[in-house]
This record gives C-alpha cells, sequence and structure tokens, in this order.
C-alpha cells in the first residue's frame, strides 16, 4: 500500500539525515570545505527524488482505496469528551463506531475534577474548538457552556422522546439516563425510613457522609437549594449541620464506602454509587432526596454539540445515538442503572430501575439553576478553598 511505501521512504530519509558528516578517509582528518560541500550535494541529489515523490502522493491523497476513502475518514472522524465513567460509557461509543463506521477519539475527565475539567477545556478551546461533541455526566456545566454560546443547537428526531425538564428550550442539549440523588442507609445501623432520616438529621450527625461540594451532583444539590431557600439561608443551613459535626469527604464514592462499611450510618450519593454496595453485597438501602417543594432530584447526562464542529453531520449521527431508546436501556442494565428520561420498552428494565422511574418522574426542572450555581461556588470557594 503506499501509505506502507511512505513510512519507507520517510524511515531512509531520516537514517540518512542522521549519518554524521565522516573523516576523509585518504588524508585521516576532518573534512575539508569542499569535501563537505560535495557531501551535501550528494546528499540532496539522493533525497530530492524522495522529497518530489513523498510530497506527490501528500498532495494527492492517493491510497489504495483511493482518495474517496481519505476524504470519508477524514470527514467521519470525531472527537468525544466524555464525563460519564469510562467502564460504561466506552462501550457504548464502541458500539456507534461498529455500527456507523465512524471512528471516534475519545478523551475522558479524571475522578479528581470531575467533568469541570472538561468544561473548562471546551472554554479554554472556543477560538479553535478541539471536541466535537460532549457527553456530560451532569448539567450544570453544559449549562455554563451553553450560556457561553459555545453549543451548536441541534434538534435531534430522537429527543422528542425526552421530557421537557430534561432538554434545553433552544436545542443545544438534550438529557437521557439520569441519576437521583438520595441518602444512602446502612440498614444494621439505622432504619430505612423517612422518619428514621428525620429524626437522626435533628440530633449529632457525625454518623453522616457527605460530598464536598465543589463539583459534582452534590454541587447541583446545593445550587437548587440556593435557587429554592436563597443564599443566606444556605450558608445557615450548611452552618448548622457543620455544627452538628457531619463528616465532609472526598466524593460520592467515598460516602458510599464509608456507610456500605459501617463507619458512618448514612449520607448523601447517587444512584450509580449505591448500586455498587448493592452488587457487593453490602447491607444498604435509600431514600430519595427531596426538595424544598417535595419533589426529587434527577440528574440526567446531558449530550450537546460543540460549536464550531467540523464533523456536523457525524456529531449529530452520535447525538442520535446517545438519545435512543437502545442506549438508554443499555445504561439502565450497565452497572450503574442509568435512569430512562424517555419511553422505552419496560419489559428489558431491571426491577430497581423501575422503582427509580416513579422517582425520576418527580425531578424537579433543572435548566434554569445556572446563577444559583455560580453564586452558590463563589461562596463555596471561599468556604474550601481559603
Amino acid at each position: 500500500m503506499t501509505s506502507h511505501y511512505l513510512a519507507k521512504l520517510r524511515m531512509l530519509l531520516q537514517r540518512s539525515l542522521r549519518q554524521p558528516l565522516r573523516l576523509n578517509p585518504r588524508l585521516k582528518q576532518p573534512a575539508t570545505p569542499s569535501d563537505t560541500q560535495t557531501a551535501i550535494t550528494g546528499l540532496i541529489s539522493l533525497t530530492l527524488p524522495l522529497f518530489m515523490f513523498m510530497a506527490y502522493f501528500s498532495l494527492s491523497g492517493c491510497d489504495d482505496a483511493g482518495s474517496d476513502a481519505n476524504s470519508s475518514d477524514a470527514s467521519d472522524h470525531l472527537v468525544v469528551y466524555c464525563a460519564h465513567d469510562s467502564i460504561y460509557s466506552e462501550e457504548i461509543l464502541n458500539r456507534f463506531t461498529k455500527e456507523t463506521g465512524i471512528d471516534i477519539d475519545i478523551r475522558f475527565d479524571t475522578e479528581a475534577t470531575k467533568s469541570l475539567g472538561l468544561v473548562q477545556s471546551i472554554i479554554a478551546e472556543a477560538e479553535h474548538p478541539r471536541c466535537d461533541v460532549f457527553w456530560n455526566n451532569e448539567i450544570l456545566g453544559t449549562l455554563d457552556l451553553a450560556e457561553r454560546g459555545l453549543l451548536h443547537a441541534y434538534q435531534s428526531p430522537n429527543a422528542d422522546r425526552i421530557p421537557a425538564k430534561f432538554k434545553s428550550t433552544d436545542s443545544t442539549w438534550t438529557g437521557f439516563g439520569g441519576r437521583l440523588r438520595l441518602y444512602i442507609i446502612n440498614t444494621n445501623k439505622m432504619e430505612a425510613s423517612p422518619e428514621s432520616v428525620e429524626e437522626a438529621l435533628t440530633g449529632d450527625l457525625s454518623q453522616m457522609a457527605v460530598a464536598k461540594p465543589l463539583y459534582g451532583t452534590t454541587l447541583t444539590q446545593y445550587a437548587l437549594m440556593w435557587s429554592e431557600m436563597g443564599g443566606d439561608a444556605v450558608k445557615e443551613w450548611y452552618q448548622q449541620r457543620t455544627k452538628q459535626g457531619w463528616k465532609i469527604v472526598q466524593g460520592n464514592a467515598v460516602v458510599k464506602n464509608l456507610v456500605a462499611s459501617g463507619v458512618c450510618e448514612f449520607g448523601w450519593t447517587d444512584t450509580d454509587d449505591y448500586f455498587l454496595a448493592v452488587d457487593d453485597k453490602q447491607p444498604v438501602a435509600m431514600l430519595p432526596i427531596r426538595t424544598e417543594g417535595g419533589q426529587t432530584i434527577c440528574i440526567p447526562n446531558t449530550v450537546a454539540i460543540v460549536k464550531g464542529t467540523e464533523q456536523e453531520s457525524a456529531s449529530q449521527q452520535l447525538v442520535d445515538f446517545l438519545l435512543s431508546p437502545e442506549i438508554e436501556l443499555a445504561l439502565a442494565n450497565s452497572r450503574s442503572r442509568q435512569v430512562p428520561l424517555g419511553t422505552v420498552d419496560e419489559t428489558k428494565l431491571p426491577e430497581q430501575v423501575k422503582q427509580l422511574q416513579e422517582w425520576a418522574a418527580e425531578g424537579v426542572p433543572l435548566e434554569g439553576l445556572l446563577k444559583a450555581r455560580n453564586e452558590c461556588l463563589d461562596w463555596l470557594k471561599e468556604e474550601f478553598l481559603q
């Protein structure tokens, strides 16, 4: 194949250019200027045809499959920034490539920065976007990007099956596969009932664990409280809980571990972390966290096309794919038990997810949270980053 020959030619050229100037073998001394000039002239005469040959094929874009194939490959190549756990999302994105032939480069976030790192990357790259499609596992960062005008509006035909409260009014993002905020309770330590939780919240909270609220779904919960209660009330509530001695830990997974092991009696986490404890046969139960108005907190994955993409058609195909009933079912049947937000064949759902569907239907709309999130985050940075 042409690419094989080009690789060989490049290797030969690089090898020739790495050869040092040798001593004049007749004089046993360093080469004279005339010797050097002769060597350079010979090198040029040797390599010039190689340069011309390589330039010809580079410009013509020839390959054994033809120039049309190269053009197709370039136009179908996608860069996806993905905040959903790679153990679940990579399999789905590979499935997309297998079904469509569209190659994907995936950039995942890290546990330390959650989805915030990917959001900041998209902001930093706004003048020269690298990302085509952003699969976020929460919503606040997506709202931030939409507010900055960094998302490309696209009305996917599969978005029609998603309730209005889980998608943007301007078609810049759509939600799918949600998680719920909940209380995780060690059933060896306390009864898993709303009454028991209410009673526990009035006393010593040294047996309650919560994640640091600077990022992720815990930040979303704080922003929602800020929106409903007002900033002063949230600050007062937070100070009271701190006086009661609750444990603030690094993340939702840590909360799950502390409660599952019995170090703490209960705490806040997400459904995906909770089900990891269930699968490990730990003595845990769950109750939904509810807002002041009695609604649940269902946080969807979101998918959006980044403004400035040069792969609009392929990006739209990926969005359609992720918003399909098949992918929501795949997420529901994974260990994370993501809750389908649109209509699916419920006979294919695990029983545990069917219960979550009822709670997700009561979820509070989250699209208008950006202002509250920004104000709340400014305060939280003062609390935790001093």
